[in-house]
């Protein structure tokens, strides 16, 4: 018999309370890939040379015994040929490798993938040879098709997700007959059907462009998750009205990881991560099998000597070595720098062109401030290749990734990285974070670096007289807002700017400004002395070309940026050095 006495009643309010939590609150990771271009080796990447679908697998199969609760989809273009695909020699080589690249994939035990444009490079006969022999649902939701599924739905956990796709309508021309849709109405009809199906989750794939997106987005606004191919600007993570936007990385260089908690099958909070395919990971044995030795000379490498590819794409590929032709390299870099890493580069550089020399030559110094001089340049580190790299069997492929200067090839700065500027003057315990308040963890960031001091730039264009955010007019509000505040409450700045970046979904602003003048900072917000404040504020960004965030100024010369927001006590390390 169970007693009536208060303390057993909130006993068991307690249990049922932690009962519920447990049942209600659900974690579910979503991994996503996209425009892959059956990318089957790592990237001959001067920097962070990422990808392979061996490692691929690996990092799949680890993740799901971490995370049981596991979903794995592809936003399509996983096959070769494409206009994008830099790696495509010829029809024959390119099927064979788009083959390689989904059987692999049916391995990794992907959910579901999206139908690209690419996916008819090789007409819908191929298509239709391999949706037959594989496992994978393949989906588009505006594509009339009994081998295209127009949507799938995955239960993970106790949570029904619902996944659809659209597809390109200039992939059309390229199917041999097959109907496509209109994408707006083909869209809302499945995801009606999804909804009559019991989806709890709305996921889309896409491989429309940006502007297509958003009015696919807004028309159907039970969509949750859109994952698109658009190869835009922004941040991995971004939102649309209440969607979560996700960009696959380029060529499989990375993994997506996006994980989900559910309360009562809504999503209450979501996290998003980018997974690098370094070759910190060792390949899948079983991919292994699967793959050539070599498809071209470029995946034959080893150090001090250049390779040549023989039988491509065959099972019995091999690859031949020749000694490499000398060539020099000279790095040039400051004495004194904090932030400055060469070696990552050098050896990425010696991976391309094995028969490199390298010197190096430390500015301020004689003949390091004569070369800089005659070549004009204006950041270091720097990398001058010597002529005699033209000689080189893959010059002319990594041709773009130069500049001729002087006698040299200078690698271009985009490519290489900077960290010192030459023509700025130093300016001793100088701090300056260029940021958005929607940049990714900006909470936690603004509490790592507070007491560092820091000036704060807000990361906002100016285009023929208009002001512009990257996260659009929510952004430059909020920037507009926050320079008011700097100048009419400046000992308030730090804590305002704090306040809203832990809470940006509410338009409450002015709750982080306690008990001051909130009237007086809208104002200024909405008038021309905000956007004369902001534009002051954002004049040293235009000046150094800064449009991505965060980054870091230091001493007005040395300057980086993170991905991820670094220790406290890595600051300190920097700064004091």
């Amino acid at each position: 018999m169970i007693s009536n006495s208060p303390m057993v009643f909130l006993v068991l309010v307690f249990l049922n309370f932690i009962l519920g939590v447990r049942v209600f609150a659900e974690e579910i990771t979503l991994i996503f890939t996209g425009q892959t271009q059956a990318m089957l080796y790592p990237c001959r990447c001067p920097k962070e040379a990422d990808g392979g679908i061996a490692r691929r697998a690996t990092l799949i199969k680890k993740l799901r015994k971490e995370f049981p609760n596991l979903l794995l989809l592809d936003a399509g273009s996983f096959f070769a040929g494409g206009h994008f695909d830099e790696y495509s020699q010829n029809t024959e080589l390119d099927i064979e490798r788009s083959k390689i690249n989904l059987k692999a994939m049916e391995l990794m035990g992907y959910d579901c993938v999206a139908v690209g444009n690419d996916e008819f490079n090789f007409g819908k006969e191929f298509l239709k040879e391999v949706i037959d022999k594989t496992n994978i649902a393949f989906v588009s939701a505006n594509i009339e098709w009994n081998k295209i599924q127009p949507l799938v739905i995955k239960k993970v956990a106790d949570i029904n997700i619902g996944i659809t796709a659209v597809t390109s309508m200039s992939a059309e021309k390229k199917t041999g007959g097959l109907k496509f849709d209109e994408p707006k109405a083909a869209v809302r009809k499945v995801v009606s059907e999804l909804k009559k199906q019991g989806a709890n989750i709305i996921i889309l794939l896409s491989n429309f462009t940006a502007d297509e997106d958003l009015a696919l987005i807004r028309e159907n606004p039970a969509i949750d998750i859109l994952i698109t191919n658009t190869r835009a600007k922004e941040q991995t993570l971004n939102s649309i009205d209440s969607v979560l936007v996700l960009r696959p990385s380029w060529q499989g260089r990375k993994l997506g990881k996006l994980t989900l908690t559910l309360r009562d099958k809504r999503i209450v909070d979501s996290k998003v991560e980018e997974l690098r395919l370094s070759d910190q990971i060792a390949d899948d044995k079983d991919i292994l099998t699967l793959l050539p030795l070599c498809f071209q000379d470029a995946n034959c490498k080893k150090e001090g000597l250049i390779g040549f590819c023989q039988n491509p794409g065959m099972s019995n590929a091999k690859c031949e070595f020749s000694q490499a032709n000398k060539a020099p390299l000279l790095v040039i870099t400051p004495q004194v720098c904090r932030i400055c890493d060469t070696e990552r580069l050098v050896q990425s550089l010696k991976r391309e062109f094995p028969g490199l020399v390298v010197s190096y030559l430390f500015y301020p110094s004689e003949k390091a401030n004569s070369i800089l001089r005659d070549l004009t340049i204006k950041n270091l580190p720097v990398y001058l290749l010597g002529k005699e790299i033209e000689k080189e069997k893959f010059f002319e492929n990594f041709k773009q990734n130069l500049e001729a200067r002087g006698d040299f090839y200078m690698v271009k700065p985009q490519v290489s990285g900077f960290s010192y500027f030459l023509d700025r003057p130093m300016i001793a315990g100088k701090f300056d974070l260029f940021m958005s308040l929607y940049t990714k963890d900006a909470s936690k960031l603004l509490d790592t670096i507070r007491e560092f001091n820091p000036a704060i730039h807000f990361l906002v264009t100016e285009q023929q007289g208009v002001l512009l955010a990257d996260r659009g007019v929510s952004d430059l509000e909020e920037s507009l807002r926050s320079v008011c505040v700097e100048k009419y409450y400046p000992g308030y700045f730090w804590q305002y700017i704090s306040c809203r970046a832990k809470n940006l979904e509410s338009s409450w602003w002015e709750d982080c400004l306690e008990n001051l003048d909130t009237k007086m900072i809208k104002d200024c917000a909405k008038g021309t002395e905000g956007k004369n404040l902001l534009r002051e504020n954002i004049s040293l960004n235009k000046e150094l070309e800064i449009m991505n965030g965060p980054t870091y100024l230091l001493d007005n010369q040395e300057i980086f940026a993170s991905v991820e927001v670094p220790a406290k006590e890595d600051f300190r390390k920097i700064i004091k050095k």
